[in-house]
Parts: C-alpha cells; structure tokens; sequence
C-alpha cells in the first residue's frame, strides 16, 4: 500500500477554497490560549460531525478525529490549535481583538502569532478532500488537533489522556508549521530538526533596606545581574564551538521603588540544545553560575524552578527521505528545499515517542516574498499571506499522507 511516490494533489474547487478561507479568519480573529481552546475545540468538533467524521477529546481542549476508509496503515497527521498573549498588529480585516487570562490571571491580548490557524484549517481542508475523494486511499487516517503547543503541555495532556489507547496506533505520525519563508515552499529536516528547550525561574532572595542604606541590606538586583550577565558566557565560553546552543533571559523583575533595595528579584531563563549531553552541561552551568553568583553577594541560596520542557524534535531519517520526495512530488523539486535543525522548538516529538514510531515534522512558507527581515512567527506583525500558503499546506499534508494510504490502481 506505501507508495514511492505522492500521487497528485486533489484540487481545491473555488466554494472549497472559500469555506477553508472563512475558517482560516475565523480562527484567526478568535484565538484561545494554550489549554484555554474550548471554542476552537467546539468549532472542530462541529466541523468533523458536519462530515460524519468520528472523534473524540483527549487532552482537555484537544479534539481527535478518526478518518476511517477500509483496510490499509494508519498514519497520523497533527495540527497544533492554541494562540499566543500577543497584541495583533498586522491590520488584517480579520485581526484579533480577543483577549484571555494566564494562568497568574493576568488578562491579556491573544493572538494567533505562530499560524496555528493555517495548520487546523490546512488540516480539515485536507479531510474534506480524504472524504470527497475515499476512492483514491485506504486507511486510517489519525487527525490529531493538539491544544498547548506553546507551554509544552498539549501533546503531554494528550498521551495521558490515553490518545493511543483510543486511536488505532500509526505507522508514523505526521506534522508541519507555518514559517517566515517564502509562500508555495517547504523544507525539511532529515534528523534533529527542532532544539530541545527548558525554562526555569529563578527567584534571587536578598533582604529589603532603604536604598541610603545598602549596608544594612542584601541586594538581590546586582547579584542577579550578575547572574544575567555570566549566563551569556556558557555558549561562548564553556562549549565547542560546533556545539549549538542558546541561553536566554527572557525576563527580570525586582523592587517597586527606586530608593528601596527589593527583598528579592526573579528571572527566567531558556536554554536551547541539540543533544541531551549539551542539554546537561548547559543546565548544570546555568545552576552552578547562579548558586555561585548568590554566595558570593553573600545570599542565601536562590531557588532555581522548572517551568516547562520540549523535547527534541527529531525526524526519523530513512521516513523523513520519503516525505520529503512526496512533498517535491506535489509541490515541485524546486519548492521543497532539505534544511538543518533550528533552534525553535515543539511538543510535537512527544505523540511519536510515546510509543515508539517515528515522526517526520516540516515547515511551509507564509509570506509573499520570503522578506528575511520581514515579521517572523511570535511578532504582532506575524500574518501569513491567505494564499498560496493555505493550498500549500493542504498539498503538502495530503502528499504526506497518500505515501502511505494512497492507491494506484
């Protein structure tokens, strides 16, 4: 049943291009943070008892469809569905207005800054062409609209929630992402194709004096500077060089008035690797920086806090060749380029680990002119032009899936 080759594309009629449109903006202005997606998760659920789709929840606020044609494999395809507290700036007649609560019930903007609006509507666009056209492939087809993407937690709360014990286990398990390359192109990664990534928070305790008196008190604001600043060296100073990794403070609060020394300060901090032995010995620096900046301000010991983990992204090398010329095969030789691993990094390894198959994960363009400088996902100015990346994201995921349920004869 496997095919060597994608079959051709199955074409979008133009009252077909518009309901997959109208629900790209829907979505778009309606978006939900991570393991908040209760109307998105609505709105699939309609969407797949609209097309005699069977499904269920799993996870929470994820929505599992079960796209069943006969005998044959079963390969599952995922779409990721949360937003992000983003302020939208892009000007789009559909931009978000929408605003949601994080979990320290702090209301903020929310706004889809990673496309994951173009991956659910790529996703069901793809099902109603499977349905439309059930004489061209025989299987099961796993849909899997993940919830949390962005906090690690989705694909997690998934698996826990026994995703594969109520869906048929696949043969590989599938996935793509929007990006800031140029529209009506792909690429893909034949190994490591996203980092893994920790984030921790680090609460620097100190002793509160008026801001006369430093003598009197312990200042946590210059320790965790400190801290903040030898951070940096551990890439450039403590790995090889064709070592990758990243090491970022991403936030830093401390005090309430500029005349009293805070009794204490917090930071956070990502660290981004490639390997689970660079990933030990960065993490372990990182501590040993901290704990060692603390002593010597003469404080007491910081408190170093797990926030969330990703995995690594890995794609299945020998499987991953064979998307890879499914993708060509559809979207043509020149549209789809092999890449190297990034640096960003995804909870989509996760539903493949979990039980032991692999997993094949590439990105499709979303801008009109691939503008290197352009906005890049998780900016407010992040809106992937509608066409041709919606199309493109429908092709690529049929060509990926017809390799493995689609007929010949």
């Amino acid at each position: 049943m496997t095919q060597t080759h994608a079959l051709p594309a199955f074409a979008l009629d133009p009252a077909e291009q518009e309901q997959m449109h109208q629900l790209y903006r829907t979505l778009h202005a309606e978006p939900e943070l991570s393991m908040q997606e209760h109307r998105t998760a609505e709105r699939i659920e309609g969407i797949l008892d609209e097309l005699g789709v069977e499904h269920f929840r799993c996870g929470g606020t994820g929505v599992v469809g079960l796209l069943r044609n006969g005998p044959g494999p079963v390969v599952a395809f995922r779409a990721d569905t949360d937003g992000l507290p983003i302020a939208e700036q892009t000007g789009l007649a559909y931009a978000s207005t929408a605003r949601g609560r994080l979990e320290d019930g702090t209301d903020v903007p929310v706004m889809h800054g990673c496309g994951h609006d173009t991956h659910v509507a790529s996703l069901v666009t793809a099902t109603r062409l499977l349905l439309r056209e059930r004489q061209r492939w025989s299987g099961t087809v796993v849909l899997i609209f993940q919830p949390g993407e962005e906090t690690a937690a989705g694909a997690r709360a998934m698996v826990a929630d026994g995703l594969w014990d109520r869906a048929p286990r696949p043969e590989v398990v599938l996935g793509q992402h929007v990006s800031p390359d140029q529209a009506g192109t792909a690429r893909l990664s034949l190994g490591p194709a996203m980092a893994m990534a920790d984030s921790l928070r680090v609460r620097v305790p100190g002793r509160q004096t008026h801001g006369s008196q430093p003598q009197n008190g312990r200042d946590p604001i210059v320790a965790a500077a400190a801290m903040v600043t030898r951070l940096q060296t551990i890439v450039s100073r403590e790995l090889a060089p064709q070592d990758p990794a990243v090491v970022t403070v991403g936030t830093f609060h401390a005090g309430l008035k500029e005349n009293i020394i805070p009794a204490e300060a917090e930071f956070t901090v990502n660290v981004r690797t490639l390997t689970p032995e660079v990933r030990e010995k960065v993490l372990a620096a990182v501590r040993r920086i901290i704990r060692a900046e603390a002593a010597g301000a003469d404080l007491e010991e910081p408190e170093i806090r797990e926030i969330y983990d990703f995995p690594l992204n890995h794609n299945h090398e020998a499987t991953a060749q064979t998307v890879l010329e499914a993708l060509r095969g559809s979207l043509g030789e020149e549209q789809v380029t092999e890449s190297g691993p990034q640096m960003g990094s995804e909870d989509f390894g996760w539903l493949g680990a979990s039980i032991g198959v692999p997993t094949v994960f590439w990105f499709f363009g979303g801008t009109a002119d691939g503008d290197p400088e352009g906005p890049v996902n998780h900016s407010p100015h992040f809106g992937p032009v509608m066409e041709p990346t919606l199309s493109t994201g429908v092709t690529a995921a049929l060509a990926s899936l017809l390799h493995w349920v689609g007929q010949t004869d």
